[in-house]
């Protein structure tokens, strides 16, 4: 198993102290990241104070042994990092005797109710290291805030090339009905007016213009050299 496509989590945990305490409780923000393909680096910082635990591919499969979580490395590992997105991750903060600060801090996974539980130890970074620490969440955090941002943009303009083409459609659609519905009603009215569709054959205008052709061929005189020539005279009496 490897972390080639981790997805940076981001992440505002419940806190709580371990005992009760008077000192009170700011928010802490809570950032894992894959540095490679075998690593996975857990930061948690209130921007003030800055946690953090690498865990190498050997820790997780330790602490998979202390969970007593069966099956494949893939399904662990999928349960350890829905664990650290639930809603429910917890951040266990021991206040320090001796101060108004924290000795020790641990996070508390869990994939939902009735699961097992993940506890991951946390160690306090200080000075430069701490600096590094909250730089790298402020930077990382607007780095994902922006491609969040690029991804939403795309969405959205995905989505309205699909409404202006799915409005195109239904115009041309609607158009192609409308000239459908013209035709068959001039359809339909040149029926009831006695004409026909096929070039108005059987108009009163043509009618006319055949029968007045039919009467002057049927008028024509026959030409003189066609006509039928009777010679001499009848040599019989008419009255036998």
């Amino acid at each position: 198993m490897a972390f080639e496509d981790f997805d940076p989590i981001f992440i505002r945990p419940k806190v709580e102290w371990a005992s009760q305490s008077s000192c009170p409780l700011c928010p802490f923000f809570v950032h894992a990241y894959a540095p490679d393909s075998s690593h996975l680096v857990i930061h948690v910082t209130n921007i003030y104070d800055a946690w953090e635990a690498r865990l190498s591919l050997s820790m997780l499969e330790d602490i998979r042994d202390i969970v007593g979580i069966g099956g494949s490395w893939s399904e662990f590992a999928d349960y350890f990092i829905t664990s650290l997105k639930s809603q429910d991750l917890k951040l266990v903060l021991e206040a320090d005797s001796n101060s108004d600060g924290v000795s020790h801090a641990k996070l508390v996974a869990q994939k939902s109710k009735g699961m097992p539980l993940i506890t991951i130890p946390l160690a306090k970074l200080v000075d430069s290291t701490a600096m590094d620490v909250k730089l790298n969440f402020c930077s990382s955090l607007f780095e994902a805030f922006e491609i969040k941002s690029m991804e939403c943009s795309l969405v959205k303009e995905r989505e309205h090339s699909a409404r202006t083409n799915m409005l195109a459609a239904e115009k041309e659609r609607n158009e192609t009905m409308q000239l459908e519905q013209r035709q068959k009603f001039q359809k339909i009215s040149n029926s009831e007016n006695g004409v026909s569709t096929d070039g108005l054959q059987n108009s009163p205008d043509k009618q006319a213009a055949r029968d007045t052709g039919s009467t002057k061929v049927k008028n024509r005189k026959v030409p003189a050299y066609r006509r039928t020539k009777v010679r001499g005279a009848l040599l019989h009496d008419s009255d036998e």
